[in-house]
């Protein structure tokens, strides 16, 4: 009786070693592949801020430092990464059009440098650029092909007609 009580006691503890690694370990891998797969996000709330009110947003950084957030650009929501380093927002084919964009009338005579390499993209101008409290108009943008980027950034042509913008304690302040 007494080594069936060890053996029982033995194996809940292992057990309580072992799952929670095993659900990180899940809750990790599954997080990584929905990263890696192109964004189709309209189902996310207005925004996915820490916190939100009148004209400022917080962001909190993700586990790799990254800062994403929910964004309303011409009536539909779509997950984006802010990227000081990108001078305009950036989104791919897929997304022109699920923004309204007429993949049709875009002119891809524009040459920009990613971090794979140079690519030909096409400008366009987002009507409207929201998120939390903070709204833009005439947003300018570049629509490249979807091979070349999987997801949205959020560049400069956006932050740029910020009143302020800051990174403090992890977390991201954008102030219209």
């Amino acid at each position: 009786m007494f080594v069936r009580l060890l053996t029982f006691a033995g194996g809940i503890a292992i057990a309580a070693l072992v799952i929670p690694d095993l659900a990180s370990s899940y809750l990790s891998n599954a997080e990584t592949a929905a990263t890696d797969k192109p964004a189709v996000n309209n189902s996310l709330p207005a925004t996915t801020a820490k916190y939100a009110s009148g004209k400022g947003v917080v962001l909190e950084a993700d586990r790799s430092g990254h800062f994403f957030g929910a964004f309303r650009i011409n009536g539909r929501t779509e997950r984006g990464m802010v990227d000081t380093g990108a001078s305009t927002i950036a989104i791919n084919v897929s997304t022109a059009r699920r923004l309204g964009l007429s993949a049709g009338a875009l002119t891809f005579n524009a040459r920009v440098r990613t971090a794979n390499g140079d690519v030909d993209a096409a400008r366009a101008k987002l009507t409207r650029v929201e998120i939390g409290g903070i709204s833009l108009r005439d947003v300018d943008a570049l629509v490249l092909p979807d091979k070349a980027l999987a997801g949205m950034l959020v560049g400069m042509s956006f932050l740029g007609r910020l009143s302020s913008y800051r990174v403090e304690n992890g977390a991201l302040h954008l102030v219209r």
